[in-house]
């Protein structure tokens, strides 16, 4: 898909993303603490089952199960030499899930190790971690790259010029980060959002975190200062974690929705789910755009 086909899709708006992938595998029996990547491609039928819900519930994008599947994540649990083989047949459970249904955007997200001078990775190295990564994506047949969850500005700097080296399809681009749009490793979101802007990103804003009733006074300020759509692909609210330190998410279904409508009143275009959602919040959300 070329940038121009993207971003005339964009403008019909809204867009509709899926909803959570990890929580959602975990009720369907990942146990805790492995590689989703691994595990996914070795049960093929849960995350084939999932997508295919959230496209009957409206998603018109599903996020192929490529989250950490970069060489420095899958390196930290002993499985490096699997990248080439989990991005390509992990866009591929995604292709053949939803056909012509729905898009299928390759994920990418934070190795969790900060940039010079903050931390010790160098942005020589991870640049060819990403290119890496990216380039499989690519070969695979992904429609466009979803970069989420990111934790600084520098490390999405550095997807975005491995994207342009790459290849030439569109990219978005979302943070973690608190309510009011400070991100873990410094700096705010709409700083950064007006960098990533200038930079040629498709798509900007917010995932994971917080609920989408704490994003509203940020995607409004995103939306004064941002020419390019904004994404919030929120939590079902703040997690409750249990004695066994499983997370609980209490916000309902009906709640997500009017939130997520408001989200989109006050400029939000781009608009999906993440921790604590299913299929079941993306359609009552979608109930509030038909």
């Amino acid at each position: 898909m070329t940038k121009q086909e993207f971003q005339k899709i964009l403008k019909k708006g809204p867009l509709i993303l899926d909803g959570a992938t990890g929580s959602n595998l975990r009720l369907m029996g990942m146990p805790a603490g492995v590689c989703t990547e691994k595990w996914v491609n070795e049960h093929p039928e849960a995350i084939q089952k999932l997508q295919k819900a959230y496209v009957d519930a409206g998603s018109m994008v599903v996020y192929a199960p490529t989250f950490m599947a970069n060489r420095i994540s899958l390196k930290n649990v002993g499985l490096e030499e699997e990248i080439e083989r989990f991005n390509k047949e992990n866009v591929k459970l995604s292709k053949d899930a939803v056909g012509d249904r729905a898009l299928v955007a390759g994920n990418l997200s934070t190795t969790s190790q900060p940039l010079e001078p903050v931390g010790t990775m160098t942005y020589e190295t991870l640049l060819e971690v990403y290119k890496e990564q990216i380039r499989y994506l690519v070969e695979a047949g992904v429609d466009y790259l979803a970069a989420e969850t990111l934790l600084s500005l520098e490390e999405a700097m550095v997807i975005c010029d491995a994207a342009a080296e790459v290849c030439d399809l569109p990219l978005t681009i979302s943070f973690t980060c608190e309510g009011d749009g400070r991100m873990y490793f410094g700096g705010n979101v709409t700083d950064a959002a007006l960098v990533l802007q200038e930079m040629g990103v498709d798509a900007v804003g917010v995932n994971c975190s917080v609920g989408p009733d704490q994003l509203i006074a940020l995607v409004k300020n995103l939306k004064e200062n941002l020419e390019i759509p904004i994404l919030v692909k929120p939590n079902a609210g703040i997690p409750q974690i249990d004695e066994l330190g499983q997370a609980h998410y209490n916000m309902s279904e009906e709640t997500f929705a009017q939130c997520m409508k408001k989200l989109h009143e006050v400029g939000a275009s781009v608009l999906g789910g993440c921790c604590g959602t299913t299929p079941e919040y993306i359609r009552k959300m979608c109930h509030n755009f038909s």
